[in-house]
């Protein structure tokens, strides 16, 4: 065989391998997109004294964010106990469904609403001084907060943010976020210099990305951020961002005011949806302005 087939032909074999991967690897990432929603609506109906297979994915689900408070409570099993109608009936009452303790469809189509990774429940008797809160009107302000030498922040952006999202449209987007804190409270932030250290780094991330907070592909988990001081702020790659969202996009810009608020040292709104720091966010929505409840949650945390 001629030298230039042989090239050839080992170029085609290199190139349907690649191709090949790359087919399985978004077949991949499709089922563990669709598989949340799907396991979730295969439980609709079921009730205590029922043993079903996926309850322990549900068990982790309400466990990740808060809502069961006692970490020696065994979620390992599929049996729908005691400990699992308490945990539903605490998720329905905070996002204010009928307190039921079943998994019926208000509930079920309330958790398949994409939304923040960051806890709805934090208890007041945790060790960890992180994990402590106390609640101020609606909202939830946790104690951790920039000390007055650190209101002028600086934020800076990760290498892998251009894989994912245009640099520019992420500056533009980011600014004008940050804009809306800004103008209620007494921060500045402002883009670090190329090379220097900052405050806040954005990045956007797959799957586990090694801060106990794994991500899980598209909906479910949109992005999650970390109190003062610590200033880590990451978005799911995998997600359909844009920044004029269609029905089946996330709209950017409203996510990262969210995420801005818990940098801040805000938790997530209870008692108001419209809030900015209310947990979940339809697709295809923006939701990009401060509400009273938001404004009233940072004036409380930074009082002076």
């Amino acid at each position: 065989m001629a030298p230039k087939l042989t090239h050839l032909l080992i170029a085609f074999l290199i190139f349907f391998s690649i191709q090949s991967f790359i087919g399985q690897a978004r077949t991949l990432k499709s089922e563990r997109q669709q598989s949340f929603s799907s396991f979730l609506q295969k439980l609709e109906g079921v009730r205590k004294g029922q043993t079903v297979e996926g309850l322990i994915e549900l068990k982790q689900y309400l466990k990740k964010f808060g809502y069961f408070p006692n970490d020696d409570i065994n979620i390992m099993t599929s049996d729908f106990d005691d400990h699992l109608e308490s945990a539903l009936k605490t998720y329905q009452k905070y996002f204010h469904l009928n307190i039921t303790g079943n998994l019926d469809s208000t509930t079920i189509k309330q958790m398949m609403i994409p939304r923040c990774g960051m806890p709805d429940i934090i208890p007041n008797n945790t060790k960890s001084k992180h994990n402590k809160f106390h609640m101020v009107a609606h909202y939830a302000a946790g104690p951790e907060r920039w000390p007055p030498s650190k209101y002028d922040l600086t934020y800076t952006f990760g290498s892998g943010v251009a894989q994912v999202v245009d640099l520019d449209t992420l500056r533009t987007v980011c600014s004008n976020a940050f804009k809306r804190w800004s103008d209620v409270s007494q921060f500045t932030f402002q883009e670090a210099t190329d090379g220097a250290s900052a405050d806040i780094v954005i990045e956007f991330y797959t799957g586990d990305h090694g801060d106990n907070g794994p991500f899980d592909g598209r909906g479910g988990i949109l992005a999650h951020s970390f109190s003062p001081e610590d200033g880590r702020l990451h978005y799911d790659a995998d997600e359909n961002w844009s920044t004029d969202p269609t029905m089946d996009q996330t709209d950017l810009e409203s996510v990262s005011v969210h995420e801005i608020g818990h940098l801040l040292g805000l938790r997530h709104s209870t008692d108001h949806p419209e809030a900015i720091m209310f947990p979940s966010i339809e697709l295809g929505i923006k939701k990009r302005d401060l509400t009273q409840d938001d404004i009233d949650g940072i004036h409380a945390l930074y009082a002076n």
